[in-house]
């Protein structure tokens, strides 16, 4: 009998929670390990030159990485790969992408838009990921406000939209492609919609999750994304 499957994850990573939420949805009893944000490298080596979480480790010790990927592999894995499977395959691989590629982008200026959200984001960040007493308020204090505030205003700029205009306006394209549907994949979630759920989901311990509270279609689906999770 093989091992526990492992996944090292950051607690506040969107793509960690895209992989988590699959697990989670197929009851896939997993070891989660929390490792320090300010030595993933170090802390994910095992697994070759990858440096970034989630690291996903089968029964068999096998390292597995990439989230996207990852998604696949779990469907095929432990769900004879139904999810990527529901529906069509070519509308599935554009909104993967779609939420890789925009929801993915959203998250930074939501979180970091301002120098005070910054702040707000990189002390919760302190508190609920594994760091080291030392690395706890490095995290906190020692410039990632500055540095993470500058980023994600210059998405903002480029973008056009406030963080709260562009997740509406997200969320709303991702809903309306469910064709009055419960999920992206129709009556069950699919890839997709555990892809979105992860990026969303992620934000859920921050404050900024409350700009995200009153876009009705999306937290209804979001909510129906929770109940599926084992």
């Amino acid at each position: 009998m093989g091992q526990t499957p492992k996944l090292h994850l950051l607690y506040s990573c969107p793509f960690c929670w895209k992989v988590r939420g699959l697990l989670e949805h197929l009851n896939v009893e997993t070891e989660f390990i929390g490792i320090n944000g300010l030595r993933i490298k170090k802390e994910v080596s095992f697994a070759g030159d990858w440096g970034k979480v989630p690291v996903f480790t089968d029964e068999d010790g096998e390292h597995h990485v990439d989230s996207t990927p990852l998604l696949r592999l779990i469907d095929a894995r432990y769900n004879d790969g139904k999810m990527a499977a529901q529906g069509d395959s070519t509308r599935q691989e554009k909104w993967l992408e779609w939420a890789d590629t925009h929801m993915s982008k959203a998250t930074v200026p939501i979180l970091y838009g301002t120098l005070g959200s910054a702040l707000k984001t990189t002390t919760r960040i302190s508190k609920i990921e594994e760091f080291d007493f030392f690395s706890k308020r490095l995290y906190a204090w020692a410039g990632f406000p500055v540095m993470w505030g500058i980023i994600a205003r210059k998405r903002v700029k480029n973008d056009g939209r406030k963080p709260k205009e562009l997740w509406h306006d997200l969320l709303t394209e991702f809903i309306a492609e469910h064709n009055g549907k419960p999920f992206f994949g129709g009556n069950t979630p699919d890839l997709v919609d555990f892809a979105a759920f992860g990026y969303m989901r992620s934000i859920s311990p921050f404050v900024q999750f409350k700009q995200l509270t009153d876009h009705t279609d999306g937290m209804a689906w979001y909510k129906r994304m929770e109940a599926s999770l084992n």
